[in-house]
């Protein structure tokens, strides 16, 4: 039969393909013994069911009615979900091996293709782990040395915010250009001015490609990729910044390969310049061009854009709740007074401590955490999940658990806190998730919230412009980030 309308003919081949997708990955999951959840429709599976722009608040709340582990179907893909402290810790920590894949996700893997560290897979992510790790710490991470490169950095946020005179500004490049310029410094021995054109440049791409990955296209475009190449652009743009990133991360490390002195390694990428020469003679080369501007990539968007977002969301808090604002700077000025803030201090500032925890909390910056997927098939909790199988372990779910946060859905700083003010641990506390996947700059990022946010407030109140109502609601993201707004930094000193 001749179908004349070229728009059904399209229509049709469209449609036959995704049923062919459907039935596919339907055989491909036969053999699994997946747990249950909702009914998925065919086709689109429990797309339908989904806020599309924030699917961690309705993955959360399914979970009340499925259980903390259940199967939900994104188009033809089953995806296994864990919710809750004890779901997720069962697998990321007591089967750390077997959940410490990742899967496929269309919209990076022409990008990333197994590189770097973040979404990177089999031993290639193993080796750059490993360096990432020692790295990180030869180079100052939890030690004195970045310790006063973090204080000297809080020094020009505080000078610039100070140019401000208390009128308000939009803080989310001010914050984002101090926090990279730690990792900068670990990375290529340097730090940018707050306006330089550079930093300006991939600070505003790399927000870009943050929001779009977050939102509905990107859901889709991983659900039925063959399909959505042809109806959005959203690829196409974030591997143009990406491709913008990469250029001026390998004309740094092209200079830098020139001057490198294997007895004098200033940085991250001399040393795996050093890595590379010593790799040589192996035929199974990891440390290559590639894999360097991938893993320089990653450090950059992770080291900042979380620790960032979070700093972002305390002064947000701070103006919300103005009297733990200044409970927070009563602590300051009885422990540290007019002097330089030091880690050391944060043993004696239980509630400072305390609220730090809380705004991370509350602050739920990555809620869906990033996916991991099986390594080998897997026995977990009476259910079989094969090799591949797409998990997520929905941090949001843990953090917001009501089994240990009394106060879940508050702003409650108490929640980090025993009858007598003294700062208590919470085993549910993960925000940089758990196991073989957690955040490598865990160390650093603590030390730079703690750093940043006292030198802040030790030196500025913060207050909403006037007239103004200050929204909690979380903007569209890969991380969930405050809404743009302003803010009024009053200087007390």
């Amino acid at each position: 039969m001749i179908i004349a309308n070229p728009t059904i003919l399209v229509l049709s081949i469209l449609l036959g393909l995704l049923i062919a997708l459907f039935f596919y990955r339907q055989k491909r999951n036969a053999h699994s013994k997946l747990p249950p959840g909702p009914r998925p429709l065919p086709i689109i599976g429990n797309l339908h069911m989904l806020d599309l722009n924030r699917p961690y608040q309705t993955l959360h709340q399914l979970s009340k009615k499925y259980g903390p582990v259940y199967t939900i179907q994104m188009g033809g893909e089953k995806v296994v979900m864990l919710c809750g402290y004890e779901a997720v810790k069962d697998a990321l920590v007591n089967h750390a091996d077997e959940f410490s894949g990742r899967p496929e996700i269309p919209l990076f893997d022409d990008i990333v293709k197994g590189r770097g560290v973040i979404l990177a897979t089999g031993e290639n992510w193993k080796v750059m782990r490993r360096f990432t790790q020692s790295t990180l710490r030869d180079f100052g991470m939890g030690k004195k040395t970045i310790e006063n490169k973090i204080s000297e950095e809080s020094d020009f946020l505080v000078q610039k915010f100070r140019s401000y005179k208390g009128e308000p500004f939009n803080n989310i490049m001010i914050i984002n250009a101090a926090v990279a310029n730690i990792i900068v410094f670990i990375l290529l021995s340097k730090r940018f001015d707050y306006e330089d054109p550079t930093l300006v440049k991939l600070l505003k791409m790399n927000y870009e490609n943050v929001q779009l990955s977050g939102g509905t296209m990107a859901i889709l475009y991983n659900t039925y990729p063959s399909v959505m190449k042809w109806f959005t652009s959203i690829k196409d743009k974030m591997a143009k910044n990406v491709v913008e990133v990469h250029g001026f991360l390998q004309e740094t490390f092209t200079n830098q390969r020139k001057e490198l002195d294997v007895n004098d390694q200033r940085n991250l990428i001399d040393a795996f310049l050093v890595k590379q020469q010593e790799e040589k003679p192996n035929p199974e080369l990891y440390f290559t061009n590639e894999n360097l501007i991938m893993l320089v990539n990653d450090l950059f968007e992770a080291g900042m854009e979380t620790t960032s977002t979070t700093l972002r969301w305390g002064l947000l808090l701070m103006m919300k709740y103005p009297e733990i604002q200044k409970k927070v700077q009563s602590e300051i000025e009885k422990v540290i007074g007019s002097a330089e803030p030091q880690v050391t201090h944060r043993k004696e500032m239980p509630y400072t401590d305390a609220v730090i925890h809380e705004i991370q909390r509350f602050g739920n910056i990555v809620p869906a955490n990033l996916p991991h997927a099986t390594t080998q098939d897997v026995n977990f909790r009476g259910y079989l999940l094969p090799k591949g199988t797409h998990v997520i372990p929905l941090l949001t779910s843990i953090l917001f658990d009501k089994d240990h946060f009394k106060k879940a859905d508050e702003f409650y700083p108490e929640h980090f806190l025993d009858s007598s003010g003294n700062f208590v641990k919470k085993e549910a506390f993960m925000p940089f998730s758990a196991g073989k996947r957690s955040c490598a700059g865990e160390n650093l990022a603590k030390m730079e919230l703690f750093l940043f946010f006292t030198k802040l407030l030790q030196n500025f109140t913060f207050q909403a412009p006037p007239g103004d109502t200050l929204d909690l609601t979380p903007a569209v993201g890969f991380t969930a980030s405050p809404m743009p707004h302003k803010i009024c930094a009053l200087p007390r000193v």
